[in-house]
């Protein structure tokens, strides 16, 4: 919608001021000796912001998605957490839309190398699950969101009108009792001393592995009884809560912790993190415990959190998820621990079933 003003200079000239605004485009202004050139302009003005609506932008005619990613790779992918993986998703785009313009892109574009995907028609030639796919895409639609948020080069993002395969239920694979009595025992015989220690924590706090990893000694307070993230997955700091046994093994690590280095577990040389993925191996061997990843150690602490009647919002909490989608495979193991409450409390009242 346009506006015209009136106004007079301090000799009693006039001028006409026109403001031009429309949803979804910056004001545009401009002065005028005559109100008709006022007028014409305001009328010009607000036509071709219309009709920028309805067809691409000279900017989106002029780069190409090969552009986007390139300039994504550079800029934005070094302050994500998830770059490896990502870059080999950005490369994959590259190779089948990299010469098509963002005039020209189209979802069905991406929808079809979505199908080739699944179908196993890219560089790695294994058919993608539909988590697979969706990862490619979210990585493909950061970009454009990017490009239509910060860089003004498209309208708009392309991948949100394609479907997203549904994925399947997270994995849900946590430890037994007997299980965990001979994981621990197992971590506990290892020849590496760093690994009971890690596996203690992963269990006591539900975080991550290269969060816990990537601890150092000025990250925790002893006292306090916290550990602090500075950086997740999710590009949050959290702070872990130590009980008991997590804390005093960590007491007894700080007693005799190395000069060298500044990580709660270090390598040989202290430069970097310890890799414990061969006597993580050897100890699941040894304990006889299948299908299990160390990731699962962060499932199995949420799992118990669940079955001792912790809500979704405390498991959330816990683990640093931002929503509550991530916990609900869990839902099923707080219902157990539920039933099994109220059926204490029946046989209180009523007694044992006949």
């Amino acid at each position: 919608m346009a506006t015209i003003s009136e106004r007079r200079t301090e000799n009693g000239k006039r001028h006409y001021q026109v403001k031009v605004r429309l949803k979804g485009y910056p004001p545009q202004a401009a002065t005028f000796h005559r109100k008709k050139e006022a007028e014409r302009w305001a009328q010009a003005t607000e036509a071709a912001l219309r009709e920028r609506r309805y067809f691409k932008t000279a900017e989106s005619e002029r780069r190409t998605v090969g552009e986007v990613i390139a300039r994504y790779l550079r800029e934005i992918l070094p302050t994500k957490r998830s770059g490896r993986s990502q870059r080999a998703q950005l490369f994959f785009w590259q190779q089948e839309l990299g010469a098509v313009t963002l005039a020209a892109l189209t979802p069905a574009a991406i929808a079809e190398c979505r199908d080739r995907l699944a179908r196993g028609e890219s560089p790695s030639r294994k058919s993608a699950s539909p988590a697979t796919q969706v990862r490619y895409l979210a990585a493909l639609s950061h970009a454009f969101t990017v490009a239509v948020r910060e860089w003004g080069w498209l309208d708009d993002n392309p991948v949100r009108k394609v479907r997203r395969p549904t994925e399947p239920h997270g994995r849900v694979r946590f430890l037994s009792e007997e299980e965990r009595t001979a994981l621990l025992a197992a971590c506990k015989r290892s020849r590496n001393p760093l690994l009971y220690p890690l596996v203690v924590l992963a269990l006591a706090t539900g975080a991550r592995l290269g969060e816990l990893l990537s601890l150092r000694w000025v990250d925790l307070d002893l006292v306090r009884g916290v550990a602090r993230l500075a950086r997740t997955k999710n590009g949050e700091a959290r702070t872990l809560p130590l009980a008991e046994h997590a804390l005093a093994i960590l007491a007894a690590r700080a007693a005799e912790r190395r000069s060298d280095t500044s990580f709660v577990f270090p390598s040989v040389h202290g430069r970097t993190p310890a890799s414990l993925r061969k006597p993580w191996e050897r100890a699941l061997n040894e304990a006889g415990i299948a299908n299990f990843r160390f990731h699962d150690l962060r499932h199995t602490a949420a799992s118990y959190l669940a079955m001792m009647g912790a809500t979704p919002t405390d498991i959330a909490a816990v683990l640093g998820h931002k929503t509550l989608a991530m916990v609900k495979r869990y839902a099923h193991l707080s219902d157990q621990h539920v039933s099994q409450v109220v059926a204490r409390m029946n046989e209180s009242i009523f007694g044992s079933a006949p």
